[in-house]
């Protein structure tokens, strides 16, 4: 191989659904996995409106359940029974979902996903740079060392400054 030669660049991993999915293909566990994607995508499907007032509780045999809030919900929605299951089916890509059976009670709210704040970020020393310098020296590949320290630096940028004696 020549000193010149680019390195072909790694192609992006995986997400670890599509292994999962890769790897239960075939298996019965690659049926409860599409189900578990109807809870995904349940709020896009329907919308946040009718999202807050029904949410499905449970699945099988192709009849979705779904707890509704209210008797005037629950009505608005055996009317759009047939438009849901098909909606729902084309965005999980397969006829999965044969009839919703509606019922009432309080539907459970999904948690909110809380973001952390990034952690604060601060400029690196010339001690610092230099010592990244001096760790990632010896790996030869360009490409790869700046990777390293550009890795290195995000680290260090987010820690609080160390004193030096």
């Amino acid at each position: 191989m020549a000193a010149d030669e680019k390195r072909r660049r790694m192609p992006r991993p995986l997400a670890v659904a599509d292994l999962i999915g890769t790897a239960l293909h075939g298996k019965p566990a690659e049926k409860r996995l599409q189900e578990g994607k109807i809870w995904l995508v349940w709020e896009e499907v329907v919308g946040p409106t009718i999202a807050a007032q029904a949410r499905p509780t449970g699945f099988r045999d192709g009849v979705l359940t779904v707890t509704v809030a209210s008797s005037p919900w629950m009505q608005q929605l055996t009317f759009l029974k047939r438009d849901i299951t098909a909606r729902l089916n084309a965005r999980l890509g397969c006829d999965l979902v044969t009839d919703i059976y509606l019922r009432a009670g309080q539907p459970e709210t999904q948690p909110v996903a809380v973001k952390s704040p990034p952690p604060p970020s601060r400029t690196l020393s010339a001690a610092e740079r230099e010592r990244i310098a001096e760790q990632t020296a010896a790996v030869t590949d360009q490409e790869l060392r700046d990777a390293i320290a550009g890795l290195l630096s995000r680290h260090l940028a987010t820690e609080p400054r160390k004193r030096e004696r």
